[in-house]
């Protein structure tokens, strides 16, 4: 696994800005979201991934058929909609 290292500095209110070259190797775009752990000392961030993402690029561990990725999707469009009120 090639490693990557940067240094960021917290800015108001403790926000952290992922480097851009560290954003684009992880896929991670605006309005992502991430996982945060604390491993003693240490923050360890990991993209949190929609069904879509993970249909095209995830590990593939099960079979899941067209008509079962058309249902998550419609479930995920409708908590946004449901969401936007």
């Amino acid at each position: 696994m090639e490693s990557l290292n940067t240094v960021a500095r917290i800015g108001k209110r403790r926000t952290l800005v992922i480097p851009k070259k560290i954003a684009e190797k992880l896929g991670i775009k605006e309005g992502d979201k991430v996982k945060i752990t604390v491993l003693e000392d240490k923050i360890l961030l990991e993209p949190v991934r929609d069904a879509v993402w993970l249909s095209l690029y995830g590990e593939k561990v099960a079979k899941v058929t067209l008509e079962d990725l058309e249902a998550t999707s419609m479930e995920e469009q409708n908590k946004y909609v449901e969401g936007a009120d």
